[in-house]
């Protein structure tokens, strides 16, 4: 296999220059199977490129051996590392460096794979002092991105729904892409990250996407045969409606046998022509796709009828949870959206087969910079739940904003539903989805900076133990290899705290989207106020939030277990990042800290902007040690951000200053 190189586009975190220390080194690389060619191609390509050599046998002497545990016989080295480790589990390695002798083992190639990127990482010190024998494994079995591209280009939502990179790299003027190059080295930098999934198209799945599953198969199969030689597995969004849609069927009625058969062979077929495909992801009852409800039937009949179709070929189904009322009458306080998932989902715990995974949103509303966790993900102990992230950064920049969001998955992943003593979400999820943001942009993502986000959600999927100041150093120290210092210091900088300067300018105290309705990029903060969508923020001349309490408002506090139902019940212990998502209160309730409310929606919107103002000033002093089109492009993105922070910044001080009538303590001017 030749290792794709691409002149056009960036090369993100796998730049020739991490391969250095791998490619200057004598190299033995053992075991059978694809995945292993891959290694060996991998390494191979980097010695021609620095001097090195690579080999699948020989005495050596090596500096560095790649093998399977089941390849033998293995170097003495290695085969005392081999020993020592004792079993290696799916898709791990072990890492030890020895007698002047680096090693990678794996018992299935899909590890040694990782393992190999896991050196890249390492660069120089992977060959220096001795290292004891380290496993690596990953915490969930299944690390995948959902893509929302389009065939056709969507009259609304364009080729990519929620896409802030450009066009789909998948599919042009609604035909498969004639080179598909750029496919397998998207594959390459996800597994370079840890992930092994993707699904290819939009949930939302239109009319022309739908025969994906039947006539359009072929691309499909295209896309899994570039993606496969990186150990990617391919997820195709299905349309639940499909037995009538393609299928000639008078229903799609899930417990109707015509339809039972119908997705039992059609199924059969692709995986006849995909023989790993990894299964279909379903969005039913959800903002007008169609779902088992139209028959009187459950999520669970639903789900359940796929996962049957599915189960004899190793297939999954992921039946997304993201299910609520999105004509909400905006006068009934009573109805909450937040609600949604649990009262429609939590009753069927222990009704879904176990090859249907319900894939959770994080919080309960919809990738806002700040929502407490889904109750949702404690409530089903019975059900292999997928949580889902969102890389794309639909209210958090639209990818012309820095935001750096791994400190916010952490946090979410670190949350205990049932108390300190009690398991995080990282322990409950079986494993992590993400919506993509990659795009056919020359920097994949649009903004250079949002590269990052992509590689710390692999990497996070991998390991929900890494440090997010830690995943941002490997992404620059690879991204920019060699860095100069400066350039390094200013990146982690500006990237570091860059969620939370965005949380400062957006929308205060976890109240939520105060965003232009439809495209979903700045300020309006009554824009969805008295729509049907259920995104209030209720304010009036005496306060705003929304009370969501047992006492007084929606009930929804009571969908947590203890102690979390108690703590957001009560005014005096629910944290101050969500008091507003819970609570209704007066402009002068005083926070924790010591502000009132209407003085910190003063304070964070003049830091926020403030702070964007600085990250300005730190890429100008960095002009010269970059590349200069990605300089530009970085400095370009950063003028937008402070002009949108600004504007921030004015509308909600603006707003909030003209309901409440009370002016800032340090006099600052507010339009």
């Amino acid at each position: 296999m030749t290792i794709p190189e691409l002149t056009d586009v960036h090369p993100a975190w796998l730049p020739p220059e991490a391969f250095r220390a791998i490619g200057s080194r004598r190299a033995l690389v053992l075991g059978d199977g694809a995945l292993t060619g891959t290694v060996h191609d991998e390494v191979a390509a980097a010695c021609a490129r620095y001097g090195g050599s690579a080999e699948r046998a020989g005495d050596g002497p090596f500096d560095l051996v790649l093998a399977l545990t089941t390849a033998g016989p293995l170097p003495p080295v290695a085969a005392a590392i081999a020993a020592e480790a004792g079993p290696i589990g799916e898709e791990g390695y072990v890492l030890a460096r020895r007698d002047s002798v680096t090693a990678v083992l794996a018992s299935d190639p899909a590890g040694l794979l990782y393992g190999l990127f896991h050196l890249v990482r390492l660069g120089e010190p992977a060959f220096g002092a001795a290292r004891p024998v380290e496993r690596h494994e990953p915490a969930m079995r299944r690390r995948m991105l959902d893509h929302w591209d389009n065939i056709d280009v969507h009259p609304v939502m364009g080729q990519v729904e929620r896409g802030y990179a450009g066009g789909s790299i998948f599919w042009r003027d609604g035909v498969l892409r004639e080179d598909l190059t750029r496919v397998r080295t998207y594959g390459r930098l996800l597994a370079a990250c840890g992930i092994n999934a993707v699904a290819i198209n939009n949930v939302n799945v239109h009319a022309t996407e739908a025969h994906l599953l039947t006539d359009r198969l072929g691309e499909v199969a295209a896309i899994a045969a570039e993606l496969r030689p990186y150990g990617i597995r391919v997820h195709v969004s299905v349309n639940f409606a499909s037995p009538m849609a393609l299928g000639g069927l008078p229903t799609a009625d899930p417990l109707d046998e015509d339809v039972r058969r119908w997705w039992a062979a059609t199924t059969a077929r692709v995986y006849e022509t995909i023989p790993d495909f990894g299964g279909y992801v379903v969005k039913a009852d959800s903002e007008g796709q169609p779902g088992p409800f139209a028959y009187g039937r459950s999520h669970a009949d639903g789900a359940n009828l796929l996962a049957g179709a599915l189960a004899p070929h190793g297939g999954v189904v992921h039946w997304r949870a993201f299910v609520y009322n999105h004509r909400q009458d905006w006068r009934d306080r009573s109805t909450d959206r937040a609600r949604a998932a649990y009262d429609h989902f939590a009753p069927l715990d222990g009704s879904f087969r176990d090859n249907a995974i319900l894939q959770v949103k994080y919080g309960p509303m919809d990738f806002q910079p700040r929502e407490p966790v889904s109750p949702m993900i404690a409530a089903m102990p019975e059900t292999r739940l997928a949580v889902e992230f969102q890389v794309t950064q639909e209210y958090t920049g639209q990818q012309k904003h820095v935001c750096y969001l791994a400190p916010l998955w952490r946090e979410l992943l670190d949350f205990r539903p049932w108390g300190r003593d009690g398991r995080n979400v990282a322990d409950v999820a079986t494993e992590l989805v993400a919506v993509s943001n990659v795009g056919d942009d020359a920097y994949w993502t649009g903004h250079p900076l949002a590269q990052a986000n992509l590689y710390a959600f692999g990497r996070l999927a991998w390991d929900p133990r890494l440090a997010p100041d830690t995943v941002l150093d490997e992404w620059i120290d690879l991204t920019f290899a060699p860095a100069a210092e400066p350039l390094r210091r200013t990146l982690h900088t500006i990237m570091d705290g860059s969620w939370r300067t965005y949380e400062r300018y957006t929308a205060p105290l976890g109240v939520g989207f105060m965003v232009r309705p439809g495209h979903h990029y700045g300020p309006d903060v009554d824009g969805y106020e008295y729509t049907p969508w259920g995104t209030y923020h209720f304010a009036d001349r005496d306060g705003v939030g929304v009370d969501r309490t047992r006492a007084t408002g929606t009930g929804y506090t009571g969908q947590y277990p203890q102690p979390w139902s108690d703590v957001y019940e009560s005014l005096e212990q629910c944290p101050d990042e969500l008091l507003l998502f819970f609570h209704h209160v007066p402009y002068g309730h005083v926070l924790r800290g010591g502000a009132t409310v209407i003085q910190h929606i003063y304070d964070t919107h003049f830091a926020g902007a403030d702070e964007v103002a600085e990250m300005r000033t730190h890429w100008d002093k960095v002009e010269g040690l970059a590349d200069p089109a990605l300089h530009s492009r970085v400095q370009e993105l950063l003028d937008e951000q402070l002009r949108c922070a600004q504007e921030w910044r004015d509308q909600v001080n603006a707003y909030f200053f003209r309901k409440s009538g009370v002016p800032d303590a340090h006099g600052r001017r507010i339009p």
